[in-house]
């Protein structure tokens, strides 16, 4: 399959998502971007992981950075014996896998399939460090391909000359969705709410958007209903960091408000992605809570007196009656029928 990377925008190239290559794992550093471009490199796994935490990238871009990671881990073990390499990737995998809770179960997937690679490898006496590495590129173009599927489906739902609404960066479907306009000659305008403490709806998908050529205006997270009711909103969509099997979705800290308010004003809300498959209900999914100082500061200036408090859950959950659709790569779901998608297409193989 040819990279499926083609048409994408700076953030979405294979190589500034995170990439492998001679004992060291590449990152742009999305924390920053576009304000300055930089990377991290990352020498060690537990670097790696350390990356991931530190939301040096997020979305789907620590799918990624797990599985260059555990390409990096099988480089720095590798004159160990083989029993000694697999317990050492072993450990790498779960390291990495738990970076961040809410989608250790996804992630989880990626570093395991890594350790299976690689045990592949060793018993056929070739490198594991490649074959995980050429596994993580072959992942990614699946990912690019499967969300492209979804695009075709999701674009189908705004009308030319339309008006999107977004919430934090969905990675990979915006991409896809903005490769697939400009394809179909689809004229869209994107609104994107700039998704407080880190900004990634200013930073991250407005880039996009603009950089492919797009008109893309930023909203601060407080003007939704503004926005509702004083302009012609065709459409809200997101991504999911999760989606349980009973409609629930946990996305960016804020997505739940604007699902409120989405219904109330009539605008349809189309959740992006796959279901995941070992999450049965709304109790299994696990809300990150992050240093709190980030919310009292912005871009490294403090904005509160000494003695006030703040809280950071990165993640809120959305219930079913707030979500119109789940749109995955075999068209739309109810949210209250979500089972029925692994009766058709029992083996996820997303990640």
């Amino acid at each position: 399959m040819e990279r499926q990377d083609y048409m994408m925008p700076t953030l979405l190239q294979y190589e500034n998502v995170a990439w492998y290559e001679n004992g060291k794992v590449r990152i742009l550093d999305r924390r920053i971007y576009p304000r300055e471009t930089q990377f991290v490199d990352c020498y060690t796994y537990q670097e790696v992981a350390q990356a991931i935490t530190d939301m040096v990238t997020q979305s789907a871009g620590p799918y990624t950075a797990a599985g260059m990671g555990m390409a990096l881990a099988s480089y720095q073990s590798a004159d160990l014996s083989v029993e000694d390499q697999l317990a050492y990737l072993k450990e790498a995998s779960e390291t990495i896998a738990t970076a961040r809770p809410t989608t250790a179960n996804r992630m989880r997937l990626i570093t395991e399939k890594c350790l299976d690679i690689a045990k592949e490898a060793l018993a056929a006496g070739t490198s594991p460090t490649e074959a995980i590495r050429q596994n993580t590129i072959d992942s990614l173009n699946r990912r690019y391909f499967t969300m492209n599927k979804v695009a075709k489906f999701l674009i189908e739902k705004i009308p030319n000359n339309g008006t999107v609404l977004t919430q934090c960066y969905g990675e990979t479907i915006i991409g896809m969705l903005l490769r697939e306009a400009i394809e179909q000659k689809k004229d869209l305008q994107f609104f994107c709410a700039e998704t407080r403490p880190y900004l990634q709806g200013a930073r991250l998908t407005a880039s996009c958007c603009a950089e492919m050529g797009f008109k893309t205006t930023v909203i601060s997270d407080n003007m939704i209903a503004y926005l509702m009711s004083s302009r012609k909103i065709d459409l809200f969509t997101s991504a999911a960091d999760s989606i349980s099997q009973d409609g629930y979705i946990a996305n960016k800290v804020g997505t739940y408000q604007i699902a409120i308010l989405a219904k109330y004003f009539g605008i349809p809300y189309f959740v992006t992605g796959i279901p995941d498959s070992d999450k049965k209900d709304k109790s299994s999914i696990k809300i990150e809570m992050r240093d709190p100082e980030q919310v009292m500061e912005l871009n490294g200036i403090k904005h509160t007196l000494n003695g006030v408090q703040a809280i950071y859950p990165s993640f809120d959950i959305t219930p079913p009656e707030f979500i119109g659709a789940v749109v995955t790569d075999r068209g739309f779901y109810s949210p209250y029928d979500l089972k029925s998608y692994f009766k058709e297409n029992p083996e996820n193989n997303f990640y």
